[in-house]
């Protein structure tokens, strides 16, 4: 009785903070710039900026992030009480740097931030980092005081922004905010036919089709001064104002930005969720970091599945099904912790994945052949691996790209994560 007594007394809480949104935050962002750096076991975090935005995309009542996906996380607790008030995950490219090679033998530093609803009263941010065992460690603490007057209001990158497809309150939707690269003033109304496109080929695919009704698109008219990206491998050097670039890690394909300040300064001209660059080139490639920025070309014959691949990783924290591939990284999953990606599994915890869904007589590890290559059950090879990470099926639209379906798994988990901005 007493242990029934205690939960409905937190779920009446919960209910009554989630309720009062309007009376701890103003309807308007809280951004925090910092700076990560590090080399591969060593990480710090240093605050840069601290800004205010003009717009809040998120929802007004899942305000603490009980996913617990990405490498990040922060906490925001009101001061006067210690109240958690806002939590969410996150990953950012550093955390990627960090299992290359290269990491082995130089440091970097990398731009980063979060973004939260702005409080009205006083608070305490605290950051979060997995370490090897996948556990969260706290790494930096912010103090918010609203009448700091070094907070600044001020807007870099302002530009116009446009409705692709609006069903409803930013506050019930998710919110995509589509920033154009490496498209020149002359090229603007091709940005926005690219944006068109993103939208029929986003809802072609399951489970967004049947979810149209749950999405915001949006775009910012922002002309760049030249046409194109960066190929470092080609000498070929563009002046764009996200500064992305191809042989990201020196991963041909790989194409995404460093400059995430940048791509922050663009995205505030309207509320958003989720950041999707889409970089004016014919060039395979893309890229996508879970609620960080997703990315990929608008003129390459394989745009449709990119596009949906990468929108994978960024929104649903979808983690890479294939394994035969050039990427830089090394040991990205250790093979004695289970991944935080909820379409990967090493075993470890298997029964906190998709055990569940599956039918009796199917055997774990899952062999790849014949009778079980339509089934779903724990295919070896996946997250960049041949031995020791395992998929959830023989082929998904995070594995390859011969097929256009998600497995049941990535359906479940996009459909999750639509209903936790949604509903």
């Amino acid at each position: 009785m007493k242990k029934l007594t205690t939960f409905i007394l937190v779920l009446v809480t919960c209910n009554s903070l989630f309720a009062n949104f309007d009376s701890i935050f103003y309807n308007r962002t809280l951004r925090i710039d910092y700076t990560h750096t590090g080399d591969k076991t060593t990480e710090s975090w240093f605050i840069d900026e601290v800004k205010t935005e003009p717009f809040w995309g998120g929802t007004h009542t899942k305000l603490i992030d009980t996913l617990m996906y990405g490498k990040y996380f922060f906490k925001v607790f009101d001061f006067k009480t210690g109240t958690l008030i806002y939590s969410r995950g996150y990953g950012s490219l550093f955390a990627e740097w960090q299992t290359t090679d290269e990491a082995k033998s130089i440091s970097r530093s990398f731009p980063e931030s979060v973004i939260m609803p702005l409080p009205k009263d006083s608070t305490k941010i605290i950051f979060y980092s997995r370490n090897i065992k996948g556990i969260f460690e706290e790494k930096m603490n912010y103090m918010y005081n609203p009448d700091d007057y070094f907070i600044s209001p001020e807007r870099r990158l302002q530009f116009p922004s446009f409705d692709v497809s609006i069903t409803g309150k930013p506050n019930e939707k998710v919110d995509i905010i589509i920033l154009p690269e490496g498209y020149t003033k002359e090229e603007m109304g091709k940005f926005i036919g690219d944006c068109q496109k993103f939208k029929e080929i986003l809802f072609s695919f399951s489970p967004y089709k049947e979810r149209a009704d749950k999405f915001n698109i949006r775009g910012v008219l922002a002309p760049s001064p030249q046409s194109g990206t960066d190929i470092p491998a080609d000498t070929v050097w563009k002046e764009t104002l996200l500064n992305t670039s191809f042989y990201t890690f020196d991963s041909e394909r790989y194409c995404m930005t460093r400059d995430f300040k940048s791509v922050r300064d663009m995205a505030a001209n309207a509320p958003y969720d989720q950041i999707y660059i889409l970089v004016n080139s014919n060039k395979y490639g893309g890229g996508a970091i879970y609620n960080y920025y997703s990315i990929s070309v608008s003129g390459n014959l394989k745009a449709s599945k990119i596009f949906v691949h990468e929108f994978g990783h960024g929104f649903a924290g979808l983690g890479d099904e294939y394994y035969t591939s050039d990427v830089a990284y090394s040991e990205f999953y250790p093979t004695d912790v289970e991944p935080w990606e909820p379409n990967l599994t090493t075993l470890v915890d298997f029964e906190k994945k998709w055990k569940k869904l599956l039918i009796p007589d199917v055997p774990i590890p899952t062999p790849d052949t014949g009778i079980y290559r339509t089934s779903l059950g724990a295919f070896e090879g996946g997250g960049y691996a041949a031995k020791g990470v395992y998929r959830p099926k023989h082929d998904c639209l995070m594995n390859s790209f011969n097929g256009k379906v998600f497995c049941e798994v990535c359906q479940e988990t996009i459909e999750k994560m639509i209903r936790f901005y949604t509903e």
